[in-house]
């Protein structure tokens, strides 16, 4: 496994947004976690990224108990997580984005401001390649506010890239793309899926059907379901709080 949960807790106050969840993540394949909206997927994507530290529990990377990590520490150890909003810099160009992501987690730049024009060289061949893995190489010297909705998604993915994460998490993808968006990007997340370990969020049930190896689903902070695809659509349970006739899948 490369990521395990174990009892992972998270409170605010005496609210309890995730309670007791215990799961395992098998290195090389696309889980999807699901859920009704306030089900916790968003408190749990946070805590895996480091964005939040949990109130109980752990969470262990390639063996490496990393709970309570600042979340820089959790992108060195080879974690990447894009977000449902976009969270680019839109008066720089798509080069500039990710070179900027290549330079903050490249280790030779922690401590020191001076590098020879190699070092440069080595940061922009990097961000090209980033950007060629999601199809933005044509685009990198567009800026970013001129590039259309489902590029942007893509090149944050392509910032996500720039530490070449083993863990590569995906918050709601395809949010506000049409389709032609959602067929694109579902090609690029099953390409890139191909070399690391894919975790997502996503509410399109289409998408998460034809993509994920297993899913996972919370229902008010628990883990209610875990399995294939066609066993997460068989269980009653399931079908009962998320899946269920008449409902649109959304969550």
């Amino acid at each position: 496994m490369i990521l395990s949960v174990d009892c992972l807790v998270k409170e605010y106050g005496g609210f309890v947004a995730l309670a007791d969840v215990t799961a395992e993540f098998p290195r090389g394949q696309m889980t999807a976690i699901i859920g009704p909206n306030g089900a916790g997927k968003s408190t749990f994507f946070s805590l895996l990224s480091g964005a939040i530290a949990p109130s109980a529990g752990r969470i262990i990377f390639e063996g490496a108990n990393i709970t309570g990590l600042p979340q820089f520490r959790f992108a060195r150890q080879g974690i990447a997580r894009s977000y449902q909003i976009t969270n680019l810099f839109p008066r720089l160009t798509a080069h500039e984005n990710v070179r900027l992501a290549c330079q903050a987690l490249s280790a030779s730049a922690r401590g020191d401001l001076w590098h020879d024009r190699s070092y440069h060289y080595g940061l922009a061949e990097t961000a090209d390649a980033c950007l060629e893995q999601v199809g933005l190489l044509p685009r990198r010297l567009i800026e970013v506010s001129r590039l259309a909705h489902g590029e942007q998604r893509a090149l944050e993915i392509a910032v996500a890239l720039a530490g070449s994460p083993r863990l590569l998490l995906l918050d709601e993808p395809t949010a506000g793309m049409s389709p032609e968006e959602t067929k694109q990007m579902m090609d690029l997340i099953a390409r890139l899926a191909t070399e690391r370990t894919v975790l997502l969020v996503e509410h399109k049930m289409k998408l998460v059907m034809g993509l994920a190896d297993r899913i996972l689903v919370l229902h008010h902070g628990r883990l209610l379901a875990s399995g294939t695809p066609d066993e997460i659509r068989a269980d009653t349970q399931v079908r009962r709080v998320y899946l269920g006739e008449g409902r649109s899948g959304r969550g």
